[in-house]
């Protein structure tokens, strides 16, 4: 193996862990909760608060859900 060869290599390794390591371990958010945490950001801050988030009126399943 050339050592041009093992330098791209390695520069691929280290660029899938990096990438692989992005992101947060917890729970996913829906879109309300979301909009709540930002308004109580925004609150916090005393920043212009966002509109009042409306909670949803059905939480259907939708056929991939089963995926996640």
């Amino acid at each position: 193996m050339t050592a041009g060869r093992m330098f791209v290599t390695l520069a691929l390794v280290a660029a899938t862990v990096t990438v692989a390591a992005c992101g947060r371990k917890s729970g996913l958010d829906t879109p309300y909760e979301a909009a709540v945490e930002a308004r109580k950001e925004a609150e916090r801050n005393k920043e212009p608060l966002p509109p009042e988030p409306q909670k949803p009126d059905n939480d259907k399943p939708f056929i991939l859900d089963k995926l996640i």
